[in-house]
């Protein structure tokens, strides 16, 4: 029995060192913070606010019916190998200082961080440019060749857009570097709560509800729109929005799509909001295990068609391998489906200027 007692003592102080362990490790600032007071005020006065979450138009399961946590841990611990490029990728140098704006230029620095010009203003959309997409630097790491852009390079930004909270769109090591060289943050309800706590000052941040929209200057407008997604830094989901976005500048309409599964959503903004000159949609870290939250490449043209956009920018691969698929695969397949509904591509390097009505770069660099 005192063997017994013994052993129960030891094994239940090891268990609460472990959770002490976790606990304190999850104090670290890059983790943000719920929202509360007045933020956590205006959250519960939110339509898209329930039973203590956020929620889609739909419902939306994570992940698939019986497919465990488990499971998928171990399916990332036995990732394919071509995941990963063999080799560094390509890129190209530019001078974001110098980039010609009389029409709006875009310029892709991987995954879903790309930067849009035109006629003096400066936008940034989630930028990523810590080199990693998790709370550590030793996991969810780069491809080689792909972080060669970084806050340094960044010319002054009068409009930053944060779509959701999750740490391949929101890098705490890039807010950090860049947020004194940042007019105004434009973001999802409730991520201003982790901004501030990183040092962004309140009067810095504006929080959208989906519909909600702000003109920024006499050109150019902004509105939070519905996608099908979740959000969270931590173990709890839902404390804050995600959200794509409307971006009418200079009389363009581009179309911010952040992350999402493929639903309705998409038919009802391009009704509303389209054509679109443009859709930057994401098109890779999908699987099968979890079919509601991210698109087959498949479903990204569908949700082309459904934008009415003139031009779709394929984003979210190229940069992370975030789920099992080839590093190319998604990028392959999104060409594949693009030929055959005669959707208008444009597929640029990391870093190549792509100019709408103008140039839309499309070489299939990725099979070089």
């Amino acid at each position: 029995m005192k063997k017994f007692k013994k052993i129960m003592i030891i094994t239940l102080s090891i268990i609460g060192i472990l959770v002490l362990g976790v606990f304190l490790f999850m104090q670290q600032a890059v983790f943000g913070t719920d929202p509360s007071g007045k933020r956590l005020e205006r959250i519960k006065q939110s339509p898209n606010y329930k039973d203590g979450a956020f929620q889609n138009l739909n419902p939306t399961q994570v992940s698939k019916e019986g497919v465990s946590m488990m499971k998928m841990m171990g399916d990332f611990l036995n990732k394919p190998k071509t995941t990963e490029p063999e080799e560094p990728l390509p890129s190209i140098q530019t001078d974001l200082q110098t980039v010609s704006d009389e029409k709006p230029s875009l310029v892709w620095f991987g995954h879903s961080s790309y930067l849009i010009k035109s006629k003096g203003k400066t936008v940034l959309v989630d930028p990523v440019f810590s080199g990693h997409s998790s709370p550590v630097s030793f996991f969810a790491k780069a491809f080689k060749g792909t972080n060669v852009y970084g806050a340094k390079d960044m010319p002054a930004i009068d409009v930053l857009v944060i779509t959701h909270d999750h740490y391949d769109h929101l890098d705490y090591e890039t807010i950090l570097a860049i947020q004194s060289n940042v007019k105004k943050i434009y973001t999802s309800l409730g991520v201003g709560a982790h901004l501030e706590r990183w040092g962004v000052p309140a009067d810095k941040i504006v929080e959208f509800d989906w519909w909600q929209n702000e003109k920024i200057a006499d050109s150019i407008e902004l509105t939070a729109v519905p996608a099908r997604h979740f959000s969270g830094r931590s173990f709890a989901r839902g404390k804050t929005l995600w959200s794509a976005f409307v971006l009418k500048i200079d009389g363009y309409t581009i179309f911010i799509g952040g992350d999402s599964g493929y639903d309705t959503h998409f038919k009802t903004i391009g009704e509303k909001y389209g054509p679109f000159d443009i859709a930057l949609l994401e098109a890779g870290q999908y699987n099968v295990n979890w079919p509601n939250i991210h698109m087959m490449p498949e479903e990204t043209i569908m949700a082309a068609k459904d934008l009415q956009t003139k031009v779709l920018m394929p984003v979210h691969w190229g940069k992370f391998a975030l789920a099992l698929h080839s590093w190319d695969e998604p990028i392959s397949r999104v060409v594949t489906e693009a030929h055959k509904q005669n959707i208008k591509l444009t597929t640029p390097l990391i870093g190549e200027v792509v100019v709408l009505d103008s140039i839309y770069p499309d070489k299939e660099w990725w099979k070089n």
